[in-house]
């Protein structure tokens, strides 16, 4: 079971190459602070814009640095079933521990197509595969009733949900008859989706802030309400300005005053405006991370 804070890993860039060197220092950071995890090749780690080479280098990258320290649940999804169904046997024979695979986008499946989407990766592969419904961005929400379907395969084991639907995570596990595991895609509302059962959080703002996101979740955990209330409160407007404009931009401006890596994204995403600028290093100060 996967729980805590698990942050979804930017890919840095030098130029129009990924900057293995900063990658290391990112990686090292995150695991160093607490993270409980990591996911290379999410929408925060600019997936869309990785050729095939890049996205298997940095999921093998990403193994061979944590080197069993903290899981690695692999990004490997797709809007093409057979291009999903070789990032995860790919991730699977690398060593992963886990496979993130996010809903179809553009192509708009029915409930029928999401299931079969998914049923067939999990019948191509034995690693556990944890579903990332994300209908904000996807354009496509997995009904409960089909994630309830999909559980009852012997490998898909969880959900990153990015609906920012907190009734959603009860109605599961109310019609959910094996055990499941419940990751938050929302950092604003994590603490809550851990009220109403979730695991964990695969997370942006822990990139920036990881030994606080950690440590807000081990409040959780040992039952000191307070505490986990009193971090929540205090990361609330980094998450905010984190997302003023298309994530990652935002969280890797962050990660560039934190000295870890340069700024830059691939288009079709640009540079952000100099007032998200001056919000994100506002931010940063008041936590006391520069």
């Amino acid at each position: 079971m996967f729980k805590g804070s698990i942050p979804a890993v930017i890919t840095p860039f030098d130029g129009d190459e990924v900057d293995y060197d900063s990658y290391t220092k990112v990686l090292n950071y995150l695991i160093d602070n607490g993270s409980d995890g990591l996911v290379p090749c999410g929408t925060t780690g600019e997936s869309p814009t990785l050729s095939h080479d890049e996205h298997k280098k940095i999921i093998e990258e990403t193994i061979k640095i944590a080197n069993k320290r903290v899981p690695v649940i692999a990004g490997t999804g797709s809007n093409n079933t057979n291009e999903a169904i070789e990032y995860t046997k790919h991730a699977e024979s690398s060593g992963a521990n886990a496979a993130l695979v996010v809903t179809p986008y553009y192509n708009k499946p029915t409930q029928s197509g999401l299931y079969e989407h998914f049923k067939k990766i999990a019948e191509k592969t034995n690693i556990p595969i944890i579903i990332y419904n994300i209908p904000g961005r996807s354009i496509v929400d997995m009904s409960i009733e089909t994630m309830v379907d999909l559980s009852k395969l012997k490998n898909i084991i969880g959900v990153k949900d990015a609906t920012n639907d907190l009734f959603r995570p009860l109605l599961t596990r109310k019609k959910m008859q094996s055990e499941f595991c419940y990751l938050s895609g929302e950092d604003g509302t994590a603490l809550a989706y851990l009220a109403q059962g979730g695991h964990g959080c695969i997370s942006v703002t822990a990139n920036i802030a990881p030994k606080l996101c950690s440590e807000m979740h081990s409040a959780w955990r040992e039952g000191n309400l307070s505490k986990a209330q009193e971090i929540n409160l205090k990361l609330s407007s980094l998450h905010n300005s984190l997302f003023i404009e298309s994530s990652p931009g935002p969280v890797k401006y962050a990660a560039s005053l934190l000295g870890l890596c340069k700024e830059k994204t691939r288009l079709p995403l640009t540079d952000i405006k100099e007032t998200t600028k001056k919000e994100v290093e506002f931010n940063l100060r008041e936590l006391q991370l520069l």
